[in-house]
C-alpha cells in the first residue's frame, strides 16, 4: 500500500572512520525545511504514512540513526546514547553545507528526539524542534516506573526473533505485537520492507538493526532521560506525547504540562507509534508549530 519515493538527492556523512549515514532529500526544496529521524529499532522510511503528507509543502531531510535502516551494521561498542548524541551534531552541520544555510525543525521521535534534547546547545543547529514523545522521566517514583518498565522492554527485545523466512511472515509477526496494534493499514507490511534485509546467503530476513544493538539502547535510556533539562533548552521546543490515560505499550509516556518551559501537548487515543496511528493528526500539529515560529523558506 506504502511505496515510498526515490529522494530527490542523496548525500554521505561520514560519521567516524568506519560509519557512514546517508541524508535524503524528499518533498519541496523551496519549502521549510524540516530534519526528520525515528525511534528506537526501527527506520525512517517507516514514517512514510506521515511525511508523506508533508511532502508538498515542505522540503524533508531524512536520516537514519547508525545501524539503523540504510546503514550497515557496525561495532556494538559505538551504538550508544553518547555517540548518537555526537552523530546528530555532525549530521545537522552536514545538512547545511551540502543542502545550504537555512533554518531547520527538527521533527524527531522517540530515541531521536531524547537524543536532541541531549545535545549540547552550540551542537544544535536547528531554529526549533518539535518531539514526538520523547523517552523522558522525572526523578523521584516516575523514574523507578520507568526503569522498571525499560529494563522490561530491554529483555524483552532480546528474546524477540530476529530472522524470518518472508518479510509476510515478519508483518504477521506485528500482528501480534501490541504496539502496533493501533497502527494504519499497511504499516506492519511496510515495517518489514523498512526494517528488514535479505541475509547473506540469501536464506530468509533479518533485522537491520541487530535486537541487541536496540536493547543496548534501552538500556541506555534508563539513564541518561532524568538528565534532560528543560530550562536550558538550546531552541523553541513542542513535545506531543503519547496519551498519557492509556497502556503504554513501550516506555511511560509523561505528562510534561507542569514543565513552563515546554509546549507539551499529546494525541488522544494514541501510544508510543501515534505518528504511524493517528499521522494527520501529527501532521497538523507539525504544521502548527512552523507557522508559530514564523521562520523564513531559505
Amino acid at each position: 500500500m506504502w511505496e515510498i519515493p526515490e529522494p530527490i538527492s542523496v548525500c554521505e556523512v561520514r560519521l567516524d572512520k568506519n560509519t557512514v549515514t546517508l541524508l535524503r532529500q524528499h518533498g519541496n526544496p523551496s519549502g521549510a525545511r524540516l530534519v526528520l529521524c525515528h525511534g528506537n529499532g526501527l527506520a525512517i522510511d517507516l514514517y512514510y504514512p506521515f511525511w508523506s503528507l508533508l511532502a508538498e509543502d515542505y522540503e524533508l531531510i531524512l536520516y537514519d540513526l547508525r545501524n539503523h535502516g540504510w546503514n550497515a551494521v557496525g561495532e556494538r561498542r559505538d551504538h550508544n546514547v553518547p555517540v548518537l548524541i555526537q552523530d546528530y551534531a555532525l549530521i545537522l552541520e552536514s545538512i547545511d553545507r551540502h543542502y545550504g544555510n537555512k533554518p531547520k525543525i527538527g521533527v524527531l521521535h522517540s530515541v531521536s528526539a531524547l537524543i536532541s534534547l541531549l545535545a549540547a546547545p552550540q551542537d544544535n543547529s536547528c531554529s526549533a524542534q518539535i518531539l514526538f514523545d520523547p523517552p523522558v522521566c522525572k526523578p523521584g517514583a516516575s523514574q523507578t516506573e520507568f526503569d522498571v518498565a525499560a529494563e522490561h522492554a530491554a529483555s524483552l527485545t532480546r528474546r524477540r526473533g530476529y530472522r524470518f523466512q518472508t518479510e509476510e511472515e515478519f508483518s504477521d509477526f506485528l500482528s501480534y505485537i501490541p504496539t502496533f496494534t493501533h497502527v494504519v493499514p499497511g504499516v506492519r507490511e511496510l515495517m518489514a520492507r523498512t526494517t528488514l534485509r535479505e541475509v547473506p546467503d540469501g536464506l530468509g530476513y533479518e533485522l537491520r538493526c541487530p535486537r541487541e544493538y536496540e536493547a543496548q539502547i534501552t538500556d541506555y535510556v534508563r539513564s541518561f532521560s532524568p538528565l534532560v533539562d528543560f530550562e536550558t533548552l538550546p531552541c523553541p521546543t513542542k513535545v506531543i506525547g503519547a496519551d498519557p490515560t492509556l497502556p503504554y505499550a513501550y516506555l511511560p509516556t509523561f505528562d510534561l504540562s507542569d514543565v513552563l518551559t515546554v509546549d507539551y501537548d499529546f494525541i488522544p487515543e494514541t501510544t508510543h507509534l501515534l505518528q504511524l496511528e493517528k499521522p494527520a493528526d501529527c501532521v497538523s500539529a507539525v504544521r502548527e508549530f512552523q507557522q508559530q515560529q514564523l521562520l523564513p523558506d531559505a
